[in-house]
């Protein structure tokens, strides 16, 4: 799935940002990242508890991969698989995303919460007890 291809799936939404990464894109609106594009144009959507039921009725998958050294499979809960009927359907495709949009937003506001917290926790670096000397200038 190219970009324009991309953009004309979300044009009942509104402007949505592509930026490439790992081996696909993020698709970003108002400043957060609610989709990522993997596989060849595979559509995984940001879920969360209060969207995670949606996908499990319709029978989707959150995202996983294999990891290469320990063949393990990772499962990946903050992003489902779209339901391939979405890509026939723009105006429910829009109504998702929205809702997808809403969940990155918060992800993207408890990370903030926890920055905040966890900076506060940290213990002050204390100052050297004794006084560094200083060199006295020399004359020329």
């Amino acid at each position: 799935m190219d970009r324009d291809a991309i953009a004309e799936l979300f044009s009942a939404y509104g402007p949505i940002q592509l930026k490439r990464m790992f081996s696909g894109f993020g698709l970003y609106a108002e400043g957060v990242c609610f989709c990522l594009v993997l596989r060849g144009g595979e559509l995984y959507f940001k879920a969360d508890e209060s969207n995670i039921p949606q996908f499990e009725a319709e029978g989707c998958k959150p995202f996983s991969y294999s990891q290469r050294h320990s063949g393990k499979t990772v499962t990946v809960n903050s992003f489902w698989r779209l339901p391939d009927r979405l890509y026939d359907d723009p105006d429910e495709l829009a109504d998702w995303t929205r809702a997808a949009v809403i969940v990155a937003h918060r992800a993207q506001l408890a990370k903030t919460k926890r920055g905040k917290s966890g900076a506060a926790k940290r213990k002050p670096i204390k100052a050297a007890k004794k006084p560094v000397k200083q060199r006295a200038a020399s004359s020329r």
